[in-house]
This record gives C-alpha cells, sequence and structure tokens, in this order.
C-alpha cells in the first residue's frame, strides 16, 4: 500500500523522545528527549521518539510519535515500541533505534552540544535506502513538537480548520480506487487518516498553516508525508511523498457520506481445489503442504495469513489474530504464508521470527516467496487475485474457504476498526457453533 508522510510547520521535523533525566546511581531511571527531522524531497518529516527506563526492572523501551504532540487525542494509541537492548543511558554520543522487525534502523551521532545528525536505513529489496536525520536534544520542555497548541488561533486559523475536518472522497494518481480521507484538526492541529480499498496509512499527524494541511507518520518500516493544499472551490490538491524513493499526487472532494468498497466482496477464491497442491517451505526450509499445516491445528475455525513481516498493515493484523488466538485458544487455527522481500530464506526466516515474536504468537508460518503481487498470485492458485498484504483466508474445518478479506483497516480509522473486528468474531463464532 502507498506510504503516507505528514509535514510539521514549514518543515516536518522527527521527534526523538529518549529519557530526560540522568540515571540516579544503580537506579536505571533515565528519560532523554530529541526533536528530529527526516530530510525527504517533500520537506522535513517530523516524529517523537521516547527513550526511556523507569527501574532497572523494566526493559529500555522506545516509543515513536507521528506529528506533533499536543494534539486532542491520547497519543499512546499510535506509539510504536522498539525495545533497546544496547542503549548506554551514560552516553548521548551516538543515539542507535532498531527497527528489527522492520530491518531498518534509525542512528544518531553528536555533533555539538545538543545536536545530532545521522540517517535512517532501510532494507529495500536487494538494496539499503537512507535518508539523512537531523535531531536536538530538548530539555525542559513540554511542548517538545516546536508548536504552540494555541498559537494563531485567529478566525482565518480556525476557518481553515473547519475545511479540513471531516471525510473526503479522495483519487490518488497511481490508483483507480477511491479512497476515504478522514481528518479532525483542532486549531493548527491535525490528526487523521487515509482509507483504501486495501488498507489504511495509519496515525498521521500534522499542522495546517493557512490554506495548507500537513501530515506524517514514521513508524521504521514507511516514512510518509502529505501536503494537502485548499483550492478555491473548496477541493483539495495534494502531494503524497514516500521516503526519497515514491512520489505522487492526489486530490479530494469533501464527502461526508464516502465509504468503500465491502473489503470482504473484493478477492475470491475461483480455484479452491487448488488447495490440495499449495507447497511451500516452512522456517527450516523443509517443503511442507498447506494442507496438512492447516489440518494440524485440527481446529473448527482456519485462518490463511497471506502477509510480509515487512508490512505495517501486516503488523495491525497480526496483533488482531494474536488477540483473537488468546481469546478462541485451540479453536482457532492460524496458518501464515509470508511474502518477503528477497529470496534469501535465511533471512526471511529470521524476519517471520521476529514478527511473531513480537506479537507473542505460536502459529506456523511457510515462506511462500517474494512481496510481487503477481508473483504472488500465480503462487496462489487459489485466489483470483492476491490484491493486498494481508489478506485474510477463514476456512471451516474441511479446509472449505468461507470468506476473505482483502487488506486490514486499522485502529487509526476508529469505527471501521471496531465494525471489521466484529465482523472477524461473527465469522469465527458461526463456524465454531455451526451456523
Amino acid at each position: 500500500m502507498r506510504p503516507i508522510i505528514a509535514v510539521l510547520g514549514s518543515a516536518i521535523a522527527i521527534t526523538l523522545i529518549v529519557a530526560a533525566f540522568l540515571p540516579a546511581p544503580d537506579s536505571g531511571r533515565y528519560r532523554y528527549t530529541f526533536d528530529v527531522t527526516i530530510q525527504t524531497p517533500g520537506g522535513e518529516l517530523p516524529f517523537h521518539i521516547v527513550m526511556q527506563r523507569n527501574s532497572s526492572a523494566f526493559p529500555k523501551d522506545a516509543r515513536i510519535y507521528p506529528g506533533p504532540i499536543g494534539v486532542p487525542r491520547p497519543l499512546e494509541e499510535s506509539a510504536i515500541h522498539v525495545l533497546l537492548p544496547d542503549f548506554d543511558p551514560e552516553d548521548l554520543s551516538e543515539i542507535v533505534i532498531p527497527f528489527e522487525h522492520y530491518d531498518s534502523e534509525l542512528k544518531l551521532t553528536q555533533t555539538e552540544g545538543h545536536r545530532y545528525k545521522g540517517a535512517w536505513r532501510k532494507v529495500r529489496g536487494s538494496g539499503v535506502a537512507e535518508l539523512p536525520v537531523k535531531a536536538t536534544r530538548v530539555i525542559g520542555s513540554d511542548n517538545l513538537s516546536g508548536v504552540d497548541p494555541d498559537a494563531g488561533r485567529s478566525h482565518q486559523v480556525v476557518a481553515n480548520s473547519e475545511r479540513f475536518s471531516g471525510r473526503w472522497r479522495v483519487q490518488f494518481e497511481s490508483s483507480d480506487d477511491t479512497a476515504i480521507g478522514d481528518f479532525s484538526a483542532w486549531g493548527n492541529l491535525v490528526i487523521g487518516t487515509f482509507l483504501t480499498t486495501t488498507g489504511d496509512y495509519r496515525h498521521l499527524r500534522g499542522v495546517i498553516d493557512g490554506d495548507l494541511m500537513r501530515l506524517s507518520t514514521f513508524d521504521g518500516a514507511h516514512a510518509f508525508l502529505f501536503h494537502a493544499r485548499l483550492q478555491p472551490d473548496g477541493t483539495i490538491a495534494g502531494d503524497f511523498w514516500s521516503g526519497d524513493w515514491w512520489h505522487e499526487t492526489w486530490t479530494a472532494t469533501r464527502d461526508d457520506d464516502a465509504q468503500l468498497p465491502d473489503m470482504f466482496a473484493q478477492t475470491s477464491a475461483p480455484n479452491e481445489d487448488a488447495l490440495d497442491e499449495l507447497v511451500f517451505t516452512n522456517l527450516e526450509g523443509e517443503p511442507t503442504r498447506v494442507v496438512d499445516a492447516l489440518n494440524a491445528t485440527n481446529a473448527p475455525v482456519r485462518i490463511i495469513e497471506v502477509f510480509g513481516s515487512w508490512c505495517p498493515n501486516c503488523a495491525d493484523a497480526g496483533r488482531e489474530l494474536a488477540e483473537l488466538k488468546k481469546t478462541y485458544g485451540d479453536k482457532l487455527g492460524i496458518l501464515g504464508l509470508a511474502f518477503e522481500l528477497t529470496d534469501d530464506h535465511e533471512r526471511s526466516s529470521t524476519q517471520v521470527k521476529r514478527y511473531l515474536e513480537r506479537f507473542g504468537a505460536d502459529w506456523d508460518v511457510l515462506i511462500a516467496g517474494l512481496n510481487n503481487k503477481d508473483a504472488a498470485t500465480e503462487e496462489l492458485a487459489i485466489l483470483d487475485q492476491v490484491r493486498a498484504y494481508p489478506t485474510t483466508i477463514f476456512l471451516n474445518s474441511d479446509n472449505e474457504i468461507v470468506e476473505i478479506h482483502t487488506g486490514f483497516t486499522g485502529p487509526a480509522t476508529g469505527d471501521a476498526y471496531t465494525e471489521q473486528h466484529e465482523r472477524y468474531v461473527s465469522i469465527i463464532e458461526s463456524l465454531i457453533h455451526g451456523e
């Protein structure tokens, strides 16, 4: 799915929040704060990272927050958590934030005083992408974003925030499908997301400056930046950057009733009998029949999850499946089919294991191929087309396909996420009770 980037102010800034006080002797406590920006072709991309440890009994933890702090919504719902096993709180000359589950890393080196420079590096296919990063350590500031939530609350600012807030029918240049933009502004601060037929762009945050709205997010996998400029006729003309490797334009028209097609009606299984022929390798490299792995669960409800460990929407889906597995236990069997970034089986297995460990997942996963959707469609002959990662296939105890859900709508979408969860539960309950 297309990446999304939001920009703060005239330039987008990234904020690392790392423990703000030096550790007391043997206490294991610390907290530092950094204001950081990733440099992209669309401008500076801001986010915050809080690195802290409350006591020696707790792990060293980094929390990444998109956009400016001060938006009227709890930040924890949008936080990305990263463990820091090698972080030395007494040495701030170099700071490394590893996103091992996405095979990426943010590294900052102190240049002078409280200033840092560095790079965000991410494995992409057979190469490594790199974007420059700047950071400043912030001490004793309650406003980490550098944006005053009450500044400029003039009639024009309020008017513009009202003009951006709401639901929009969106058309991205690269897609024939309609998307939905959902934005909520408070003065010059804004939160929102984009919903598409294959998933959502997750939590976006940013600011409104006159007739320009800037939104962004950074999660270790994607650096998304959106510009949205109001036009005289009330429509929006926008730009979307993902790192320095993707740019496209988009347009939007206000539509409070905009809806997407049913994500359970996008993908079909015209060749269901081909399920018996599907064979992929397990994490140890051994050929494994898909039906054998499904039957080994001995569960009345079975799910095949077509996903990639590199995919943030798949991470949201993985978290949902892990919770459902806790709820239904042996009544729910899950099998993952991973389509990864390279054909290096050892690397793919390592990344999948990190994915499973991240969510405390205990289901089997087979390495099915590369993340190219055309190639994945050929590999999964049961489906008419692989349109999105993830794709969730619900089956009964006879391995008959009951429902197919394309994409995943994550927590940033609010009611849509809740409705999706309820639909998942309804399918599982009906299969358990034989309805």
